[in-house]
């Protein structure tokens, strides 16, 4: 374990490597600390390159010190031989007493939750709480530093290879800093969303990605291809069977999927749902390698699909129905009035796709459809007066300071309800 250090070089040692990486005891000393503070930061280094799914490198973990000063840290290296108990920091992470805290986590939630079993209940996400303080959706973490905290860090080992053993001094030193100030920029966004009345909000946006996994059902991915909306109902079946037979291989083999079959030429397959290797190789993008070794299990993954159940268009959201884009344009551009005037990220309030779902159900008059603006708070900041619009209950003008304002029409309630 370590306190605050300065910057060391980019030299490499095995004797720095495992002095600067925590022990089964240390593990142990570090978890008791974290538990007597109430909360643990949390960082991870992972390499996806090359395989089906995110390989764990380092996780790194920070917590208040005993007495008050900077931060303890310490550095668990999951690759070390043998490799540490991490369990005492598992057990940390699934207990809601303990605030668990992390910068833009969805992908290291999810790479936890599958290699520790790691089911996180009380979870608190810098970059969500800045895009409710007024700094954007996608704030990156040392820029919020440098913004809240007016520190500036290095990020020069971000795009190293993290898989390779022993650390530099330059990884390890780096490997601290994502997690040395976290602490201190968590307070001061909490306080700053606290006194704004927003930290519930920060709070119940972070929800979804302490739940965030991984894990992707063979018989679904198919929805991720893209372009399936232009095939037929047999045709979407064959792209499932594909897609299944893909996502199986991939697992199988540890590779990425797009290793095994591009999306494209997979569309290609199961719109011409090809019965012979002679016809595989009237597909662009599926080399002669691929039919070799891939070509049969390709024709039997189509041969399934044709004989399976169609699966006809769920009509989707897609593009929406072109006669509704300007009332979707309309829509958005009194999300951004009112997200501008909140100091809101839009994204958080309203994705284009959400207001093209309100648009059409008020158009063909049918239930409020279930997306995220219409729920909780995002109803109140806009939602409520976003349908008052579109159902004809008010107008909009541009005001004085060229602010776009909604004005009750002639005649009409509004229902902000």
């Amino acid at each position: 374990m370590a306190r605050r250090q300065d910057s060391a070089g980019a030299t490499r040692s095995t004797e720095a490597h495992d002095a600067a990486t925590a022990d089964h005891a240390e593990i142990v000393a570090f978890a008791e600390q974290a538990r007597a503070a109430g909360r643990i930061a949390i960082d991870t280094e992972f390499m996806g390159e090359g395989r089906y799914r995110s390989l764990l490198c380092l996780v790194q973990v920070a917590t208040d010190s005993a007495d008050g000063g900077a931060p303890l840290i310490a550095l668990a290296d999951p690759l070390s031989e043998p490799a540490p108990d991490c369990q005492p920091l598992a057990d940390l992470m699934t207990d809601p007493a303990i605030e668990v805290v992390m910068h833009a986590g969805r992908q290291d939630t999810a790479l936890l939750r599958r290699c520790w079993g790691c089911e996180i209940t009380n979870f608190f996400d810098t970059q969500v709480a800045a895009a409710f303080a007024g700094h954007g959706a996608q704030a990156g973490y040392g820029n919020l530093l440098e913004a809240v905290l007016g520190l500036k860090v290095s990020k020069s080992a971000s795009y190293t290879r993290w898989d390779q053993r022993p650390l530099s001094d330059e990884q390890l030193s780096y490997a601290r800093g994502d997690v040395d100030h976290l602490l201190d920029l968590r307070d001061a966004l909490a306080e700053r969303l606290k006194e704004r009345g927003r930290l519930d909000w920060a709070l119940e946006e972070c929800l979804p990605i302490a739940a965030a996994t991984d894990v992707r059902d063979p018989r679904e991915v198919w929805r991720r291809l893209g372009k399936t909306n232009s095939l037929s109902a047999t045709q979407r079946a064959v792209a499932r069977e594909l897609a299944a037979w893909r996502e199986e291989t991939a697992i199988s083999d540890d590779k990425p999927v797009g290793s095994i079959v591009q999306d494209p030429a997979m569309i290609e397959i199961a719109r011409r749902q090809p019965h012979s290797l002679g016809d595989l190789r009237d597909i662009r993008g599926l080399h002669e390698g691929i039919i070799r070794r891939r070509g049969e299990e390709i024709l039997a993954a189509v041969k399934l699909g044709e004989a399976g159940e169609p699966i006809p268009s769920e009509g989707g959201r897609g593009g929406g129905d072109p006669r509704e884009q300007p009332l979707t344009s309309l829509a958005d551009a009194l999300v951004r009035t009112r997200t501008r005037t909140a100091e809101l990220a839009p994204e958080l309030v309203a994705t284009r796709s959400d207001l093209q779902a309100i648009v059409s159900s008020v158009r063909r008059g049918d239930p409020e459809p279930d997306v995220k603006t219409l729920r909780g708070w995002r109803r109140d900041v806009v939602g409520a007066e976003l349908l008052d619009l579109l159902h004809g209950r008010t107008t909009l003008a541009v005001g004085d300071d060229l602010r776009i304002e909604a004005l009750p029409r002639p005649g009409a309630t509004p229902n902000n309800g």
